[in-house]
């Protein structure tokens, strides 16, 4: 080995002994090793664990227990008319306080059992909800639940329903001491007698009366358990207006109730096996909220508290309508104060005026809704919500458990044009396209089985997209929805302002077989009128309150669809008023001075429900009419008949079949004509349909029929619609709800004429 071998390898043998440690020594720590090990990490954690420590001892004593809130003392709220007048104003605080000797102990015992079972045990606070309380309210998820009856007690009384770490705080503090200060019973008696119940109840004496018509002293033990299971969400768990999904959540709690009460020894398991559900009374409105008032007064408060919600003022619906509820605000709505009188007029003559429950049962079965919108705006200008506030609780405007039926059509060529879509044989989808119109035909292109048949099972034959809406044949509308594709014509119109969720993709929907309501179908019409730009019905022009800023959003939001697409539809809706279903009530009424109309008829499935939705350029109405049982009764086999069971129209004041072309769209017409002031024209930017000179021949879709109806362009115009329908095969039992009862989907599923390969397959509706 050289000399330079030599020398690199002493270098190189250097460098590795510098760099390994000495003999038993410990290897240096570099880069954040150097500060953070266990050691540091623990002496971190507790002493940030005596910091909190410290910092609640100063809060518990800083913070004192305060007076009774202005919450706890409800105000009244004042209601007014877009033009400043007064619609209605809230009347005297309906609460009593009882001493709790006037409250049976098993009663005591239902709201421990319900809200805390360590109560009488507690210290007055839960650790361990109150932190995850706090952690929900950090990470912006709302109150989960967890407050000890104390806890709940202090935020109705001392302090109020925000959701904010500061008011937890407070609360946990506050809760500890009046623990310490007041007796078990006395902190119970101030929360059974400062909760909210709902139907505007305060205290369980109000709600006692409100419910069962009975003093507090008077209670069983199942109706406490009620109560109190009432408590955990008074608007959602109303039995008289409760969904189907409120009645079974309220049950499942006054059952867990009961059983928490055996568990703790409050109730004999004997007892408890015996009891049955106690269906509480019918609501009644409050003095001075009887006709329509009392619907608009609700309808408000429902669109307040869901603001509240939605800009963070409260975590969840219950605690906005308690913020609500409390009082204080000073709520003007755009209800337009001439427009909502003739829109009571105009149902009252076209309709009210001619039923005699008397001469005819179905005449006390029919029930009428009503939402009239400004498409400029989003105003809701005028509201009917039934023939009385005090009579039927339920607002019929703003219901969702009847089927729209035909009115659902114009949204499947809404999303043909706004998706651009073609038909099986790669037509382009327009007002001129032509389809077969045959009845009963089964749809080409999809994989469920769906052969609708047309109303009255008439064969139309080849006609165009234009005809076929002015005739509403189901046939044509069932193959375009396959054509374009139920997930796309269900996205489209949950654009358009549909709630579709839950709704099933299926070819049966192009029937219009989901539930909607007027107010809803009025918001999707009137975004169609607005040349696709999407339009949100508002009832509510302002709230105002000392103590809580409210802002609301503009109801005209962006465009969901093109303005070609939406103003094709309307130019396509005009052909229904003055040559399809709705030509005798609209088309020819007296005095309509030659307004330009869009609008589409619906009667659904086994005549359950009749609508006509349509619309002049500044003003958009949907009317919907709704059989439904208003008392138990027996039927002609002597079967019990439920309150609230959907049944049919057909013979309302002494008539058949109620089409949509009939009373709705004779109501229609008799409001817009009366309420629209001068006569406008729409400014429709499209080429297509039948406000606009024919451009294009016909193009033809799919097979033609063999035996071709005659040439649709030089068909005569309709007059009405058939009047009667196909026999129904029913085959399921009729609906049991009340008739006080909102359910958010329409109860029963269409039944006639199904085809064995579809069970989702409606009778013929028009």
């Amino acid at each position: 080995m050289g000399r330079a071998e030599e020398r690199r390898a002493r270098q190189h043998g250097g460098r590795r002994a510098a760099a390994m440690p000495s003999s038993g020594g410990k290897p240096r720590r570099t880069g954040i090793r150097r500060f953070v090990n266990w050691k540091t990490i623990i002496g971190t954690f507790l002493g940030f664990c005596l910091l909190g420590m410290g910092a609640f001892v100063v809060l518990y004593m800083v913070v004192s227990i305060p007076q009774g809130n202005a919450a706890a003392t409800q105000q009244s709220n004042i209601y007014k008319y877009s033009d400043g007048s007064t619609l209605a104003r809230t009347g005297k605080v309906n609460r009593e306080i009882v001493g709790l000797d006037k409250v049976p102990k098993a009663v005591q015992k239902t709201f421990v059992a319900a809200e805390n079972k360590s109560f009488y045990k507690d210290a007055g606070v839960d650790l361990k909800g109150t932190a995850r309380g706090l952690i929900n309210t950090l990470s912006g998820k709302g109150k989960q639940g967890g407050s000890t009856i104390t806890q709940q007690y202090v935020k109705n009384y001392y302090l109020t329903q925000d959701q904010t770490v500061t008011r937890k705080l407070k609360e946990l503090v506050i809760s500890l001491k009046l623990d310490r200060q007041q007796s078990k019973d006395d902190i119970l008696a101030g929360y059974i007698n400062t909760s909210y119940y709902g139907r505007n109840s305060y205290g369980i004496q109000a709600a006692a009366q409100a419910y069962y018509g009975k003093d507090a002293s008077e209670l069983s033990v199942e109706q406490g358990a009620y109560l109190a299971s009432l408590l955990q969400a008074p608007s959602q768990y109303d039995w008289g207006a409760a969904t189907d999904t409120g009645k079974r959540l309220v049950t499942a709690r006054w059952n867990y109730t009961l059983n928490n009460m055996v568990e703790e020894g409050w109730l004999p398991a004997a007892q408890r096996a015996t009891m049955k559900f106690p269906v509480p009374q019918d609501p009644k409105g409050v003095p001075g909220m009887e006709g329509q008032t009392g619907y608009l007064v609700d309808a408000a408060n429902s669109a307040l508290a869901n603001r509240l919600v939605a800009q963070g003022s409260a975590a969840n619906y219950e605690d906005a309508k308690a913020l609500v509820d409390a009082g204080g605000w000073t709520i003007t709505l755009n209800i337009d104060k001439k427009k909502q009188t003739q829109l009571e007029v105009a149902v009252k003559t076209k309709l009210t005026g001619k039923l005699d429950a008397k001469k005819r049962k179905v005449d006390g079965d029919v029930e009428a809704g009503a939402a009239s919108v400004d498409p400029k705006t989003g105003k809701v200008v005028a509201m009917y919500g039934g023939e009385d506030y005090f009579k039927h609780y339920v607002n019929n405007a703003t219901r969702r458990d009847y089927q729209p039926a035909s009115t659902f059509k114009p949204l499947i060529f809404a999303a043909a044009l706004d998706e651009q879509a073609k038909t099986q044989d790669g037509q382009d989808i327009t007002a001129d396209t032509v389809y077969d119109g045959t009845s009963g035909r089964s749809v080409k292109g999809s994989s469920i089985g769906f052969a609708p048949p047309n109303e009255d099972d008439q064969d139309y034959g080849d006609v165009t997209v234009q005809t076929a809406m002015n005739k509403s044949i189901n046939s044509v509308f069932a193959q375009m929805g396959v054509d374009v594709g139920m997930d796309e014509v269900l996205k489209v119109a949950g654009k358009l302002g549909m709630d579709t969720k839950g709704v099933q993709a299926v070819p049966a929907q192009t029937l219009g077989t989901m539930g909607a309501s007027p107010l809803e179908m009025a918001g999707i019409y009137a975004t169609l009128d607005n040349h696709g730009r999407k339009v949100t019905p508002a009832i509510v022009a302002s709230a105002e309150h000392k103590d809580r800023p409210v802002d609301f959003p503009n109801p005209i939001g962006d465009s969901v669809i093109s303005s070609q697409a939406a103003d094709t539809v309307t130019s396509v809706l005009t052909g229904v008023v003055n040559d399809g279903t709705a030509q005798v009530s609209v088309a020819q009424a007296v005095d309509r001075n030659d307004q330009q109309v869009a609008g589409k008829t619906g009667t659904s499935d086994n005549n359950k429900s009749a609508w006509f939705t349509g619309y002049t350029p500044n003003l958009v109405t949907s009317v919907g009419l709704f059989g439904e049982v208003p008392k138990d009764r027996k039927d002609s086999a002597g079967k019990v008949v439920k309150q609230g069971t959907q049944v049919s129209l057909k013979g309302a004041a002494g008539g058949g079949r109620v089409n949509g072309g009939g009373f709705p769209a004779q109501i229609w017409a008799a409001y817009t004509f009366n309420a629209m002031g001068s006569v406008t024209t729409f400014d429709l930017d499209t080429t297509q349909g039948a406000a606009m000179a024919p451009t294009t021949t016909p193009t033809i879709s799919d097979t033609p029929s063999e035996t071709p109806s005659q040439t649709p362009t030089t068909e005569p115009p309709t007059s009405e619609p058939p009047t009667t329908s196909a026999p129904p095969t029913p085959t399921s039992e009729p609906p049991t709800t009340p008739t006080t009862t909102a359910p958010t989907t329409p109860t029963g599923t269409p039944t006639d004429e199904i085809t064995p390969e579809d069970p989702f397959n409606p009778d013929n509706q028009q």
